[in-house]
């Protein structure tokens, strides 16, 4: 199964910023635990590769980075054992490093023009993001009549009241969002109350 397709069967991917590596272990445990094995460890933090690659030893984790905005971050991520790329926005560099690295990529796109950049560049598969700033749904809905084949997973704004209305559009393929694993629990050590946040977002996708 396509790491598109995985994505889209799971309808949400946990966008996490991780500032201690001691967190990542107990926190792909706590993601496994909840049924919702994937994470998108966002380049935000000077650990984000070392927490990648204690994360890779997990194998039930479909494990991605994000905010990669250059070719030597995409290098980092592979190196460090993640399976996919995710950018803020389209970027040639990081596409063409995707591309020599066997990696998928995820580009963020706002506008029509970025989502003809990325189809250029052969991906169909987008992140719209900052999803709630630039219109949300409405804006989605607009994408959808002229670019038929892409497939969006929105991040930005996202949360537990409004993520339903985002997977109710047949081009949305999955959501990204933070609120499944709070920054306030990982620092407190609660992985538990991260296995319930993430379990209760699941249910109510699904």
């Amino acid at each position: 199964m396509s790491i598109e397709q995985q994505i889209a069967d799971l309808k949400l991917v946990p966008v996490i910023k991780i500032t201690d590596p001691a967190h990542a272990a107990p926190l792909a445990e706590a993601l496994i635990a909840a049924g919702l094995p994937v994470a998108e460890v966002t380049f935000r933090t000077e650990c984000a590769a070392e927490a990648i690659k204690i994360m890779s030893a997990y194998k039930d984790l479909l494990l991605g980075a994000g905010t990669v905005i250059n070719a030597a971050q995409v290098e980092q991520a592979k190196n460090a054992g993640a399976t996919f790329i995710i950018s803020p926005g389209f970027s040639p560099e990081v596409s063409k490093a995707c591309q020599e690295a066997g990696l998928i990529y995820f580009p963020g796109i706002a506008s029509p023009r970025d989502i003809q950049d990325a189809l250029a560049d052969g991906w169909k598969t987008l992140k719209f993001f900052p999803a709630e700033a630039l219109g949300g749904v409405k804006t989605l809905k607009a994408f959808a009549a002229p670019y038929p084949g892409v497939k969006f997973v929105p991040t930005g704004g996202i949360n537990a009241d409004n993520v339903g209305q985002y997977l109710k559009l047949p081009q949305v393929q999955a959501c990204g969002g933070s609120w499944m694993v709070p920054n306030k629990l990982m620092d407190e050590g609660n992985f538990a109350g991260i296995t319930e946040i993430a379990k209760e977002a699941l249910n109510k996708v699904k």
